[in-house]
């Protein structure tokens, strides 16, 4: 390829980031017009009719059918097609975060969009002094417990991984930024800060319900997956109350969120957390809240990759402790 042809290009691909970044935020700009509701029901609705089309509902079906192989595939397309609009509303509702966020600790409304069940362990941990865990799952709209932490002061600093298209993952950013605390990219370095952020006493937030080539073997709904081990390691170096915590949809754009108890989680001969065993304690959880409400979760991932799991270590090989950031 010639040095013209290069600039080409690149000047190609600038630009069309730069017009899909536009029109990211026309749409978003749009939605922000309709209001919380409208845009919440607009985007269900798109989703439910384009998603089944699409091909990656291949990946959702087959999902399904392992997970539910005595449920008649009638059923299960229904619950693809609803996931399909939890996901579409999710979309919808990205502008409007701040707003759905009604809730109100001292005096909270029992009509409100936000229901919180737990607000009691969000207080203790924010006031213990302590570092402390909080895993969570794409169920429902699963931004909110992010803006619960930053309008209680809630040292979060949620973990998470950026869309794959640049202009969604920019749009997404600037949404993000304005209605949550400390937010870190899931990259390579990304370590040292969650540690850091222990280290100060601060809390770690992340979606724990995604494949990860390189985590440990964990049973989820009856199959093996890999799971992203950081949180148990994390567990087990700071020995730090971990939490669950979930969002549930009501109806339209009215939700209700959930943090559990610490988890009381297994230990080895030696007192310690064992990681493996941590992180299939926090599968466990999460598996139930997708068994409660399987038409919230995102079962368009391809969360089972057995092609991965035969290359694994043992998972009783004891795992590399998390990076210490430097003095």
């Amino acid at each position: 390829m010639s040095r013209l042809q290069t600039v080409i290009r690149k000047t190609g691909s600038r630009v069309a980031g730069i017009l899909m970044l536009g029109a990211v935020r026309a749409i978003f700009g749009f939605f922000r017009l309709l209001g919380p509701d409208r845009s919440s029901a607009l985007g269900g609705a798109l989703a439910r009719a384009i998603g089944p089309l699409m091909g990656v509902n291949r990946v959702a079906m087959a999902n399904l059918r392992a997970a539910f192989p005595d449920r008649p595939d009638a059923e299960l397309k229904a619950i693809a097609r609803k996931s399909w609009e939890n996901l579409g509303r999710t979309a919808g509702e990205y502008p409007h975060l701040a707003e759905i966020f009604d809730y109100n600790y001292d005096n909270p409304d029992p009509d409100g969009r936000i229901q919180v069940s737990g607000i009691e362990h969000f207080i203790a941990l924010r006031e213990d002094e302590k570092p402390g865990i909080i895993f969570s799952a794409h169920l429902a709209n699963w931004e909110l417990p992010a803006i619960c932490a930053a309008r209680y002061d809630l040292a979060v600093t949620a973990v998470f991984r950026a869309p794959n298209d640049p202009a969604i993952a920019g749009a997404v950013q600037e949404i993000r930024s304005q209605t949550m605390g400390g937010l870190e990219a899931a990259r390579p370095g990304a370590a040292f800060a969650m540690v850091e952020a222990l280290e100060n006493g601060g809390h770690l937030g992340m979606l724990i319900d995604q494949h990860f080539t390189r985590g440990v073997v964990t049973q989820f709904l009856g199959r093996p997956c890999l799971t992203n081990p950081i949180m148990g390691k994390f567990a087990r170096r700071f020995d730090c109350p971990v939490h669950g915590a979930r969002v549930i949809r009501l109806d339209g754009a009215r939700f209700r969120i959930e943090l559990t108890p610490p988890l009381e989680l297994p230990r080895d001969a030696g007192g310690e957390i064992d990681v493996a065993g941590a992180m299939q304690a926090m599968t466990d959880v999460v598996a139930n809240w997708v068994l409660e409400h399987p038409e919230q979760w995102l079962w368009m991932h391809r969360r089972w990759r057995p092609q991965f799991i035969k290359a694994q270590k043992s998972p009783d090989q004891k795992p590399a402790e998390p990076p210490r950031p430097a003095a």
